[in-house]
C-alpha cells in the first residue's frame, strides 16, 4: 500500500481522500498466508501420496486393489475435502468455548482410547490396535488426543497459574492425566503418539511458567522412563540396536530394512531428484512409502531441493503458530496464547520425529508427516488444530481493532 497525500498545493484535501481517512482501518479477518501454506502442504502431499502408492496394487499385500492405481489418491482427496469442511466448522467456534469444554473433551477422548482396546470394537493393523472402524475410514483416537492435549494442557496451566511453582498442585495432576493417556497408548501400542503428547504437555507447562528446576528433573525422569520402556521391550530394543548400525550384517534385511531403503532413496535423489514419479524405492522396496516414509520418496524424486522446500514450509508454519500465541498473550488471552504455541509444539515435534526417522537421525517410529502423509485421522485433526490456530489469530485481529468476536 502506498501513502496518499491528504492535500494539494494551493487547495484542500479531495473528498475521496477525506473519505479514505475517515474510514476505519480494516485488517484481514484471517491469516491468508497461513491458509495457503496449509493448502499447499496438503495438495503437495496428495501428489506425493499418489506417486508413492501408484505401484501398490501390484503387490500381493494389496491384491484387492488390482487395477485401482488411483485408490489412495482418491481417498486422500476425500480426506482433504472432509478435513477442510471440518476446519471451516471448527473456525466458527469461539476460543472460549474450546477452553470451557477442554476437560470434558479430554475425558471423552480417554474413553475412545479405551474403546480401541476392546476386542471386536478396535481395529488391528500390522499388529497394533489403534483404530475404530467408521466404515468410510478408520478413526485413530490418538490423533484426537493430540488436539485435546493442547487444549487441556493450556486450560490446566491457566487455571493452576498460581501453583506453577509447586510440584504437587502445579504438575502432579497433569502427570496423572498424562500417565493414564500413556498407559492406554502403550497398550495399543503407540509409543510415538505418547512421546508427542508428552512433549505437548511439558512444553505448555514450561511456557506457562512451571518451575525450571522441577522441569529439568522431570525431563530427566521422562528420558529414563522412555529408555526403560525401550529396554524392556524386545522389539523396540532390537530396533534401537539396528538404528545404531543399520548396515551391519543381518540388520539391513531385518530390523533396519525400512531405514536402509529410506537412506538409499535419499542417496538416489541427490540435489534435484530423479524426477516426479521416478522413484525406484516405492516399487515395493520401501514399506509404508505413502505414510510414514513419504519424505524419503520426496527426497528421491525431488532431491535435496524438494526436501528443503518442505522443511521451509513447516518451519514457517511452526513459527507462525508461536507468533500468533505471543500476540494472544500480549492481548492478555493466556489460554489462546498457550494453545497456539501448543499447536506449534505439536506440529514441530511430529515433523521433527518423522523427518528424523526418514533421515536416520532417530530410531524408526510409526509417526506420519502432518498434512502430507496418507491417512484420514491425521489430516482431519491436523486441520482441526490449525483451524483453532486460525480462530485464535482471528480473535487477536478483532481485539486489535477494538471489536468483539
Amino acid at each position: 500500500m502506498g501513502f496518499q497525500i491528504p492535500f494539494k498545493f494551493g487547495g484542500s484535501a479531495s473528498e475521496a481522500t477525506i473519505a479514505e481517512r475517515a474510514r476505519p482501518s480494516r485488517m484481514m479477518e484471517y491469516d491468508q498466508p497461513l491458509v495457503w501454506v496449509v493448502l499447499l502442504l496438503m495438495l503437495f502431499g496428495m501428489v506425493m501420496v499418489y506417486s508413492a502408492s501408484i505401484a501398490l496394487p501390484d503387490s500381493p499385500k494389496f491384491a484387492y486393489l488390482a487395477g485401482k492405481n488411483n485408490y489412495f489418491l482418491l481417498r486422500q482427496g476425500l480426506f482433504i475435502a472432509i478435513s477442510i469442511v471440518a476446519a471451516v466448522f471448527t473456525f466458527r467456534i469461539p476460543v472460549a468455548t474450546w477452553q470451557r469444554f477442554a476437560p470434558m473433551m479430554f475425558v471423552a477422548t480417554l474413553v475412545l482410547l479405551a474403546l480401541v482396546l476392546v476386542p471386536g470394537v478396535g481395529t488391528s493393523v500390522n499388529g497394533a490396535r489403534r483404530w475404530l472402524s467408521l466404515k468410510v475410514f478408520n478413526l485413530q483416537p490418538s490423533e484426537i488426543m493430540k488436539v485435546v492435549a493442547v487444549l487441556y494442557a493450556a486450560d490446566f496451566t491457566v487455571r493452576k497459574q498460581q501453583y506453577m511453582h509447586k510440584l504437587t498442585k502445579g504438575f502432579m495432576p497433569m502427570a496423572v492425566a498424562m500417565g493414564v493417556v500413556g498407559a492406554l497408548l502403550m497398550l495399543e501400542p503407540d509409543l510415538g503418539a505418547f512421546g508427542v503428547i508428552v512433549c505437548i504437555s511439558m512444553g505448555i507447562l514450561f511456557l506457562g511458567g512451571f518451575n525450571m528446576i522441577w522441569f529439568g528433573g522431570i525431563g530427566a525422569i521422562l528420558v529414563l522412563v522412555f529408555s526403560t520402556i525401550i529396554a524392556l521391550s524386545p522389539f523396540r530394543r532390537a530396533r534401537m540396536f539396528a538404528y545404531m548400525n543399520p548396515w551391519e550384517e543381518g540388520n539391513a534385511l531385518d530390523k533396519a530394512y525400512q531405514l536402509t531403503h529410506s537412506l538409499i532413496a535419499f542417496g538416489r535423489g541427490e540435489i534435484f531428484g530423479v524426477g516426479l514419479g521416478g522413484s525406484v524405492e516405492k516399487l515395493h522396496y520401501l514399506p509404508e512409502a505413502h505414510t510414514d516414509f513419504i519424505m524419503a520418496v520426496i527426497g528421491e524424486e525431488l532431491g535435496l531441493v524438494g526436501v528443503l522446500v518442505v522443511i521451509g514450509l513447516f518451519y514457517w508454519l511452526v513459527k507462525r503458530a508461536f507468533d500468533i500465541g505471543r500476540q494472544a498473550i500480549a492481548l492478555e488471552q493466556h489460554f489462546a496464547g498457550l494453545a497456539a504455541k501448543g499447536i506449534g509444539i505439536w506440529l514441530g515435534v511430529q515433523v521433527f520425529i518423522n523427518m528424523g526417522v526418514n533421515l536416520g537421525l532417530l530410531p524408526t517410529k510409526g509417526l506420519t508427516l502432518p498434512l502430507m502423509s496418507y491417512g484420514g485421522s491425521g489430516v482431519l485433526f491436523n486441520c482441526v488444530g490449525l483451524a483453532i490456530l486460525l480462530r485464535i489469530d482471528y480473535e487477536n485481529r478483532v481485539r486489535m481493532r477494538g471489536g468483539r468476536q
